[in-house]
């Protein structure tokens, strides 16, 4: 399916989004604290949108890697970073399973991606796994609101209009699959859970986009010190 959708997938993020979009992952890029020479790794990246902002905060020194399942996902990605200057390595790996060390990166991002993913606690453990003691995650999600008026707008939006945008972009079914993604995932609380369990702390998150949006960040903890 992402693969089918690698051409629109830019065109139909902003059109969803109202451009928005954007604005989100650099929201998520800031979250990630990286610093110059910084290593990060984002996952699901897609066409690279968060990699290739990680990279540019990060500067030429350090290490910033994009990976995801979909080869044609990836195409956009380096042709994307080609014409902007900056290297990224995008490379294909299942987040389930990723091919580094323990204790690899100072960061882990991932920009709607998480929802896809077969087993998230699994997919969680691993980004714990190849974060370094301190570093930081940060989740970027579509959520469901609960207050009105927006929660009755996204109902209309995303159950409606999405799928309607997906005929016109000559995948109905993908653009079926977004909403219906979004309804079976963890809300915000249930998802901190999650992330306490996997061993991190300083959990937060905060709601944009009036409740749609949900971009959660956490610190890998220390391992305990030996009695």
């Amino acid at each position: 399916m992402f693969d089918r959708i690698s051409g629109v997938y830019d065109l139909m993020n902003s059109a969803m989004t109202a451009g928005l979009h954007h604005e989100w992952r650099d929201r998520a890029v800031e979250l990630s604290r990286v610093q110059p020479g910084s290593d990060a790794l984002d996952l699901c990246t897609g066409t690279g949108d968060i990699a290739l902002a990680l990279r540019e905060r990060i500067g030429p020194d350090g290490r910033v890697v994009g990976v995801d399942f979909s080869e044609p996902m990836l195409e956009k990605a380096r042709e994307k970073g080609g014409e902007r200057g900056l290297g990224v390595e995008f490379s294909w790996a299942d987040a389930l399973e990723l091919p580094f060390a323990d204790t690899s990166f100072d960061a882990v991002t991932i920009g709607f991606g998480a929802r896809n993913l077969a087993d998230l606690d699994k997919g969680i453990a691993e980004m714990a796994r190849v974060l370094r003691p301190g570093g930081r995650l940060v989740i970027l999600e579509i959520t469901r609101p609960v207050r009105e008026p927006m929660a009755s707008f996204f109902g209309l939006w995303f159950d409606r209009a999405v799928p309607a945008l997906g005929k016109v972009a000559g995948d109905p079914d993908a653009y079926t699959y977004l909403p219906e993604s979004v309804k079976t995932f963890p809300d915000p609380r249930t998802l901190a859970g999650k992330l306490d369990a996997a061993g991190f702390e300083d959990i937060r998150w905060v709601l944009v986009a009036g409740g749609i949006i949900a971009l959660h960040s956490a610190t890998r903890s220390a391992p305990a010190a030996d009695s």
